[in-house]
């Protein structure tokens, strides 16, 4: 079971907690993104460089993700996509998206995005916090500890 990060919006404290998970699990980590990353050199720690473009490191994940598979992201088409085909998602705030949520977060986005484009609300979420990061530390860790178990 690989993990796939969405790596161009995937904030610092993440890669590093996802990093120090790697390295201590020897997990498959693919970060993909189009630019490059500071990562170690590893063979559980992979990087896809991909060509900047609309979509373009969303899809290399869309089509190589597999049922089973821990996909980091927080663009919620690309979320909606990998639960669709069996992946577990987990946001940067520690949200777990699943068959039972991905598809009002993604009517939610929408309706955000239509306001946005008509110009009635501006900006975007806050930054991550210490609650997010705590969050997201829990979420990931629970993940794993299921995955050693399925391991055994």
């Amino acid at each position: 079971m690989p993990i796939w990060i969405d790596a161009d919006a995937c904030p610092k404290v993440c890669r590093d907690m996802l990093l120090r998970a790697g390295e201590r699990l020897k997990i498959e980590l693919n970060f993909v993104a189009n630019h490059a990353l500071p990562l170690p050199r590893a063979t559980w720690c992979r990087q896809f460089r991909v060509e900047a473009g609309f979509d373009v490191a969303d899809n290399l994940i869309a089509t190589s993700v597999r049922p089973g598979d821990l996909v980091m992201t927080q663009d919620i088409p690309l979320a909606a996509i990998c639960v669709e085909q069996g992946a577990t998602v987990l946001t940067p705030r520690g949200d777990k998206l699943d068959k039972d949520n991905v598809k009002a977060r993604l009517a939610v986005r929408n309706l955000q995005e239509e306001l946005r484009g008509a110009g009635m609300v501006s900006g975007g979420p806050p930054a991550i916090d210490q609650r997010d990061r705590q969050k997201f530390g829990n979420a990931l860790d629970q993940y794993l500890q299921q995955w050693q178990r399925a391991q055994q």
